[in-house]
């Protein structure tokens, strides 16, 4: 793999030690400003949602040669109809749909491609196609396909970040603090959504196709400068290679190396602890069957799938949810929904800090589920009923509770399974782990909004009482792994953070089988 411009012309007078410091942090820092560009170019829809339909026309100042008569005058077409939540409802799924079954092709070619071309042309990409969004509001573009297709093709570029940005971070860090320092750098989901809310509520009322073009260009900025800087592996630049190991720290440095007849090769010098392992011209990628066996990644892909459900919904249809519950204008809405994110940022951070702490994943994923049920039934109730202080008080908790376990399975449990001791000896299996978990899990985020739209003609309450069903589930398919991990630590023989577990039983199966049935019909008990 080349190594970035900038980079070959960069002093290389610094230190060792201080070189592997220096790399490690600034690798950190950048993937975490990759991800926030990409969260900043998914948030305008969801702000630009109420102003493509207004809530009441005759509240929206006009000229007297406007025809009031047509209740929806004020709307952009073609959601100018009393079946936009429909239509925009499906303008996410189209979004969702795509970026998931593009996740899954975008971890195989993660794995098998140079990362810094690969994140910088999908960035680009996806700014292009964020910016055609916005092009539809200054060329007076009407055309729904127009929409859907824009919509499509950004998924598809989007799914080319995650598998490479989590893929960067575990080639640069090992198991010792990775849910801590994961989950602090997730906090760019929150922090992207944050800013996007910002920027695009900016524009909102004013003219809302800078609200998608501003993120457009930002991101195709961001894009460029990972094409200049981004090092997605330390032997790019002969740096010390991370220790993946789950009890004794190796010390793996990529200086003083010796070949081995048997392919292999020694690591280190003689005053160093050194390890075995195989070359990298002849690692290949694992297929997804493969990873499939890995064990832990079927359990956490499916409580993914339900806790994805519930923050894209919160993601894509909170400021209209406030906007309706509420009497604040849309771009007031926009900025009381980064409150939520804002929690999610601590959310992440307590569980990655707990995980490490503990060493339980499950556990803390299941404990974080549980908690947060609650808390959205109580903000649906009462959160636009009590004071402003109260309700922001309210959202943040409930984007802590929402968030803590999607960080936490998306970051830490992704790259602890990406080395996993079963497939420690191929490097190249992280892009495919942690495409098929976030894969799946945004399966559950295509169908979260998708049903919000549908859902929420029947009432907001069976929204949050569906949100609260998913958690519930999300909890349900991870209870084995957490009597495992607490049997291991009241024995006292937690070798791993990801359990091997034994076979599900006939019987579980089946209550596994009868809960979703219960949940999809719960779901379409209102549309039948």
């Amino acid at each position: 793999m080349t190594v970035p411009l900038l980079i070959r012309i960069a002093p290389q007078c610094i230190g060792y030690k201080s070189r592997n410091f220096a790399y490690r942090w600034c690798i950190l820092f950048f993937t975490f400003v990759c991800y926030v560009a990409y969260h900043l170019s998914r948030k305008p829809i969801s702000v630009v949602k109420s102003v493509l339909h207004h809530k009441n026309c005759s509240t929206v100042p006009h000229d007297k040669t406007v025809n009031v008569t047509n209740p929806y005058w004020c709307d952009w077409a073609p959601f100018d109809t009393s079946s936009y939540k429909d239509l925009l409802g499906t303008l996410d799924l189209s979004y969702l749909i795509a970026y998931a079954v593009a996740m899954f092709i975008s971890g195989h070619i993660a794995d098998r491609t140079d990362l810094r071309l690969y994140l910088s042309g999908g960035m680009i990409m996806s700014g292009v196609f964020t910016i055609g969004f916005g092009l539809g509001y200054f060329y007076n573009i009407h055309s729904y396909a127009f929409y859907i297709i824009m919509q499509i093709l950004g998924g598809v570029c989007q799914a080319t970040g995650w598998p490479g940005v989590v893929a960067c971070v575990g080639n640069w860090f090992g198991k010792g603090k990775r849910g801590l320092i994961m989950g602090i750098w997730n906090a760019h989901t929150s922090v992207g959504n944050i800013l996007g809310s910002v920027i695009a509520g900016i524009y909102v009322e004013s003219n809302w196709g800078l609200s998608f073009v501003v993120p457009g260009v930002i991101i195709c900025v961001v894009g460029i400068l990972v094409f200049l800087l981004l090092v997605p592996h330390p032997k790019d630049v002969n740096c010390e290679l991370p220790d993946h190991s789950d009890h004794v720290r190796v010390k793996y440095v990529s200086r003083s190396t010796e070949s081995l007849a048997n392919g292999e090769q020694k690591i280190g010098n003689d005053s160093e602890t050194t390890a075995l392992i195989p070359s990298s011209n002849q690692e290949k990628p694992i297929t997804i069957l493969k990873a499939l066996t890995i064990p832990g990644v079927i359990e956490f892909s499916l409580c993914l799938f339900f806790a994805k459900l519930n923050s894209y919904t919160f993601l894509y249809w909170l400021p209209n949810y406030i906007a309706e519950k509420t009497t604040v204008s849309a771009s007031d809405a926009a900025y009381t929904s980064t409150i939520f994110d804002a929690g999610g940022i601590l959310g992440g951070i307590l569980a990655g800090y707990l995980s490490d702490r503990y060493k339980m994943r499950g556990l803390t994923c299941f404990i974080f589920l549980i908690i947060v049920a609650p808390m959205l039934f109580i903000y649906d109730q009462y959160g636009h009923t009590v004071p402003f202080y109260a309700n922001c008080l309210m959202l943040a908790l409930c984007g802590l509770g929402v968030n803590g376990p999607y960080a936490l399975i998306t970051t830490a449990v992704s790259a602890d399974l990406g080395t996993h001791k079963s497939i420690r000896e191929n490097s190249k299996a992280l892009g495919m782990v942690t495409a098929i978990i976030d894969g799946t899990g945004s399966i559950g985020a295509a169908i979260g909004p998708m049903l919000t739209g549908v859902v929420s003609a029947t009432g907001w309450d069976n929204v949050f009482y569906m949100l609260i069903a998913a958690d519930f589930i999300a909890a349900f398919v991870l209870i084995r792994v957490v009597i495992k991990e607490i049997r291991h630590r009241l024995r006292g023989e937690m070798d791993t953070v990801v359990i091997v577990l034994p076979k599900m039983t006939r019987c579980r199966l089946v209550s596994l089988g009868l809960l979703c049935i219960f949940f999809l019909g719960f779901l379409l008990r209102g549309n039948v």
